[in-house]
């Protein structure tokens, strides 16, 4: 009897311990994905459909904030081709374990236009697809570089 009291003793313990640290693990991604790209310049490349060339593009993070109902804020400057803007740029993030993906579906960016995108971080990297409602779109990839003004 002393067996199973054991094991069902420790495996209630485990249990209830799991729900906390799941909570704290999550805690500690999502500060770290705010650490990761706050202050922080996207430099990268994209392509769009049809095309062979590489575009350069750049995205100048300010300031990354959470927001309530799972809503994060991203203040960037986004600069490609001719267009230089500043905005907040409202996004949801999911992960695959501890991988962030910010999704944008059909968001007006003012003085950008309309977007939908998928962007996963990783290390000092990112990578996504994004697509525009003029029917334009592609892929988009680059490094997080840190610690210069830009």
């Amino acid at each position: 009897m002393t067996g199973p009291l054991l094991v069902t003793l420790l495996l209630g313990l485990l249990l209830g311990c799991g729900g906390g640290n799941a909570a704290t693990e999550q805690a500690r991604k999502e500060k770290e994905f705010e650490q990761m790209l706050t202050g922080a310049t996207l430099v990268g490349k994209f392509t769009s459909k049809g095309s062979d060339k590489l575009h350069e593009d750049k995205y100048t993070i300010s300031k990354v904030t959470k927001m309530p109902a799972g809503i994060w804020l991203i203040h960037t400057r986004v600069q490609y081709g001719e267009r230089d803007v500043t905005a907040p740029v409202p996004v949801k993030v999911v992960w695959a374990g501890d991988t962030p993906m910010i999704t944008l579906t059909d968001a007006g960016i003012p003085g950008l236009g309309t977007f939908t995108a998928r962007v996963l971080f990783y290390r000092n990297e990112y990578a996504g697809t994004w697509s525009s409602s003029k029917g334009h779109g592609g892929q988009m990839f680059g490094v997080i570089e840190r610690g210069k003004t830009q």
